[in-house]
């Protein structure tokens, strides 16, 4: 698959666009609504793809994630109270699986200091420019100091990790879907980036060795245990599970 960097609205921008290229082994390239492309606006960076419609990218200030630390529930919700999240507790967490990291703005907002791992490139650009924007929104700059992005492969973060977390999150991908059209096309496009799921099992056994109070698995309701390793408890929302392993 090609992807193509393209800088436009100003000219401004073509030497951000041709370093980011450079860092990303990736070819410069004009804009072709054909292609998958990540593009850099005025606005924000973003990935086109012609077979999504709209393009995709990430925004901590407004739409989805805006809503979630709104009214998503607080400590009430069923992520915070898997994570371990109680009065007079709010662990510090690693997030071994960022993606579009709105799992890790939610505990943020709830006062976590929390690392987001990401070893995509592409994946962790579109995040390192959301908290680029965010981080003079006086409304959510105490949330955003909170997140620390690092572009990087999990298993090897923990593995040279001198510092024990309270608690290590992971995010598998979701087995793909017969039907796609099931699929929100956002996540229809991380699948695409990130690729299949070939590792989750080390990284459950790695990280169950390295965080001090627990890690915590997210999952579709239905779906099968990580590597058959049965967690302590599990806590369930309308339609996702976290598996809960206590160490």
């Amino acid at each position: 698959m090609i992807i193509s960097i393209i800088s436009t609205d100003s000219c401004d921008l073509i030497d951000q666009a041709q370093t980011l290229a450079q860092q990303l082994a990736l070819p410069f390239a004009e804009l072709d609504p054909q292609q998958l492309q990540f593009v850099l606006t005025q606005q924000h960076h973003e990935i086109r793809d012609p077979t999504l419609g709209k393009p995709i990218f990430i925004d901590f200030e407004q739409g989805k994630n805006a809503h979630r630390r709104q009214f998503g529930g607080g400590r009430g919700q069923a992520l915070a109270k898997a994570i371990g999240l109680k009065k007079g507790a709010t662990p510090n967490i690693i997030d071994a699986t960022a993606g579009f990291g709105r799992d890790a703005f939610v505990l943020a907002n709830l006062g976590c200091q929390i690392t987001l791992l990401e070893r995509n490139p592409l994946i962790a650009s579109l995040l390192a420019d959301a908290l680029d924007r965010a981080k003079d929104n006086a409304d959510i700059q105490h949330v955003i100091k909170r997140m620390t992005l690092e572009h990087t492969d999990s298993y090897d973060y923990l593995n040279k990790l001198k510092h024990q977390p309270d608690v290590i999150y992971i995010d598998p991908m979701y087995p793909t879907r017969e039907k796609s059209a099931l699929v929100k096309k956002d996540m229809r496009l991380l699948h695409q980036l990130a690729g299949a799921d070939t590792d989750s099992e080390q990284l459950l056994s790695l990280a169950r060795t390295i965080a001090l109070k627990r890690v915590v698995i997210k999952r579709p309701k239905s779906a099968p245990f990580i590597g058959e390793q049965k967690p302590t408890t599990s806590i369930e929302s309308k339609n996702t599970r976290y598996d809960v392993y206590v160490t």
